[in-house]
């Protein structure tokens, strides 16, 4: 059974807490505890009903303000598929906390209010989906039930997110009138809307292709520990342990070593005890070559048929999480995979309006910025375009000073 991994984002108040806690209740994806808890809750709905965000609003400032603040993350699964939830915020001062969110995610769901159409943080949000590479996206047009479930306003909105959308070239895009206060299309097929002709939120992200990272030319591994025992039972034992980040490796497959350039050939792949012909993206294994090569933590195993880009001059993208601005006079640490390396921002190309999608020349870069930069590295580091690859094509910032995440880095060329 595979794994589904979304998050949800939107405007305020655009409903996508209740939209997660409909889909948990309805599918029976609560723990007696917590129905209990939010039976007993004294925050109902005008109706009267249970108000189902605080599910997912864990915060005490999320349930005083009835808003969300930070990530939640949520697990259920179905007789289809397993789902991990990402339950973003959609203020625009929390930014950083859905780019956060949003990393991992291979499917966008986007809520739009029924009554107030696309709006700016729409764009804003459909923009950082389009930045983050994610290529499954549906649109949510959430509180059908206060606009009489109108076939007319849900055409009107789509419509107008089209063009949005071929703006940022979002490509896969679905389209669902719900109501998640009342449960329409959320798990179950609505009767109120007769006019629409698809099916559930549910149904849609159980039966949705998700693409297998099996690419073998994409292969890439990189080493977090050298296994050297150098006990009498295991004298010549040396494998190198790690997750691999793309693709796969399977046994006598020839891959090169980077930064060094060596090349060797897979005598054996070890997974606890054991001893598979391959292995693919996502697992953690152990791999063994047939030659000793000088091999340390940070360095990458690739196929040596496609070699990833080199270099210490990077054109990328980057996501600003730090209170404090950037200061392009300060030695940050890169870390990229399990490589850290010092590197310094030589240069900000533009920042973008995320309100308006305008690029303009800064000198400065603040919390929730996003933009447009050259990192100079110290060390040459071996990695792939974002849009090749989100797992070698993107890295972290460290500030140097208090070992604390400052951006989130998306490569985009080669710029030596």
């Amino acid at each position: 059974m595979n794994i589904l991994k979304f998050f949800t984002a939107g405007s305020v108040d655009d409903g996508k807490s209740t939209l997660i806690g409909r889909m948990l209740y309805d599918t029976d994806s609560i723990l007696a505890d917590q129905l209990e808890a939010l039976q007993s809750s004294n925050r109902k709905n005008d109706d009267g009903t249970i108000d189902l965000a605080i599910l997912t609003d864990g915060l005490r400032a999320e349930r005083e303000q009835g808003i969300t603040i930070d990530v939640a993350y949520k697990y259920f699964q179905t007789d289809k598929r397993k789902f991990i939830i990402a339950d973003t915020p959609g203020h625009i001062q929390y930014t950083r906390n859905m780019v956060t969110g949003a990393s991992t995610a291979t499917l966008a769901i986007i809520l739009i209010d029924a009554r107030n159409g696309v709006v700016e943080q729409t764009i804003r949000h459909s923009y950082l989906v389009s930045l983050l590479g994610i290529k499954h996206v549906v649109v949510c047009i959430n509180k059908m039930d206060m606009v009489d479930y109108s076939e007319t306003v849900f055409s009107a909105i789509t419509d107008k997110y089209r063009i949005l959308a071929g703006q940022l070239n979002l490509k896969d895009v679905t389209f669902i009138p719900v109501s998640a206060l009342k449960g329409d299309n959320v798990v179950q097929k609505s009767e109120r809307m007769v006019w629409y002709g698809g099916e559930s939120l549910l149904h849609f992200l159980e039966t949705v292709e998700i693409e297998a990272d099996d690419d073998v030319k994409l292969s890439r591994f990189p080493v977090q520990w050298v296994i050297r025992p150098q006990t009498d039972a295991l004298h010549d034992y040396r494998g190198y342990a790690g997750r691999i980040a793309a693709g796969k490796f399977r046994v006598n497959d020839r891959v090169t070593v980077l930064p060094g350039g060596s090349s060797s050939v897979i005598s054996r792949i070890e997974i606890f005890d054991q001893q598979p012909e391959e292995a693919q993206a996502g697992q953690s294994v152990t791999i063994h070559l047939k030659d000793d090569i000088d091999i340390s933590r940070g360095d990458l195993i690739v196929n040596a048929e496609n070699l990833p880009l080199q270099s210490k001059m990077i054109e990328a993208d980057l996501c600003w999480m730090d209170t404090r601005a950037l200061d392009p006079s300060l030695t940050y640490f890169l870390q990229h995979n399990s490589k850290l390396t010092r590197c310094k921002v030589s240069e900000i190309i533009y920042k973008i309006d995320i309100n308006t999608l305008e690029k303009h020349s800064s000198d400065e870069f603040r919390l929730n910025d996003i933009g447009r930069v050259i990192l100079k590295t110290a060390d040459e580091l071996p990695f792939d375009l974002y849009d090749d690859s989100r797992e070698n094509g993107a890295a972290i910032l460290v500030d140097s000073r208090n070992n604390l995440t400052v951006g989130a880095v998306m490569f985009r060329a080669d710029v030596a």
